[in-house]
């Protein structure tokens, strides 16, 4: 089992000093964005940053994982975002506003020419689709299961495309949390990576100033079986880390767990409760974020 990524951190792919400063990031990865951080003039000035900084800093087991976020896929800057960043080496390419597993077997399509065209292996970039983001998305989600997708790393989803798409003045309800409906889709997404056998990535938290709200949000959203999150200011990053990062006691009593399974057994009591398969299957989760 592979170590989650815990921290996604956007970078605007134009900002040489942007990405000057994220070099040393704790970010587990940097997302260098191309889409919607990036004006429509400066899309070919950063590829050529993003290229630069990845074949400079990528692949080092010391520094974060570097991501891509490609444009739309139905956009005319999609195939020359993947043909100018690919060869490169990304760790991933994360693919926005897809309306469901299609759109993502043609990323992965265009993804195998170029890695065979710059002598990669097959599979070797990851892809994270934002499965939210269009009115046509949410009814795909548990489609991912049956798609096959070997180089899928996980979904994630957003809220502020996808009430652009609904024509909504909000997405949050009058207690400021998600609206139903956002509250619903989130959930649908969590459970439609968890049926494909995917990571579930949770979304951003808008306001970089609550520290303590970014905590219990993204230490909930753990709880729930999300195994990272978006961060969208480099403060964010260290408090994300430590919610996605399992306590001491969690890890102990996880290791307790997995050695009372050794063996062939279906069913182990363990501090007076009994215990199953789905409970192993938890623990070797929770060792999984620490493993690495």
């Amino acid at each position: 089992m592979t170590t989650p990524i815990r921290s996604f951190l956007f970078v605007p792919g134009d900002s040489e000093k942007k990405l000057g400063k994220v070099v040393e990031s704790s970010a587990d990865a940097l997302i260098l964005d191309l889409e919607d951080a990036v004006s429509e003039n400066r899309k070919p000035v950063a590829r050529e940053l993003v290229s630069a900084f990845i074949t400079e800093h990528g692949g080092r087991p010391d520094t974060s994982q570097l991501w891509v976020r490609m444009n739309p896929i139905d956009t005319d800057h999609a195939l020359a975002d993947l043909a100018a960043v690919v060869s490169a080496k990304p760790a991933g390419i994360m693919i926005p506003k897809v309306n469901g597993p299609l759109d993502v077997v043609r990323v992965h399509h265009y993804l195998e020419a170029l890695e065979t065209a710059s002598g990669m292996t097959p599979g070797s970039v990851a892809v994270l689709p934002v499965a939210t983001e269009t009115a046509r998305a949410p009814f795909r989600l548990g489609d991912f299961a049956d798609a096959d997708i070997a180089r899928l790393y996980g979904l994630t989803w957003g809220a502020e495309d996808l009430s652009a798409a609904l024509g909504a003045s909000t997405n949050l309800g009058p207690d400021g949390g998600w609206a139903v409906t956002y509250q619903l889709v989130r959930s649908l997404m969590l459970m439609g990576a968890r049926a494909a056998d995917v990571e579930a990535v949770e979304t951003l938290y808008v306001d970089i100033r609550d520290d303590d709200g970014l905590a219990e949000s993204s230490r909930r959203a753990r709880a729930e079986g999300f195994s990272g999150r978006i961060a969208i200011h480099p403060g964010q990053v260290e408090t994300i880390n430590a919610a996605f990062t399992p306590s001491a006691d969690e890890v102990e009593f996880a290791q307790r767990v997995v050695e009372a399974f050794a063996g062939d057994v279906g069913t182990v009591a363990l501090d007076g409760k009994m215990l199953d398969l789905p409970h192993l299957k938890q623990a070797q989760r929770v060792l999984a974020l620490v493993a690495g």
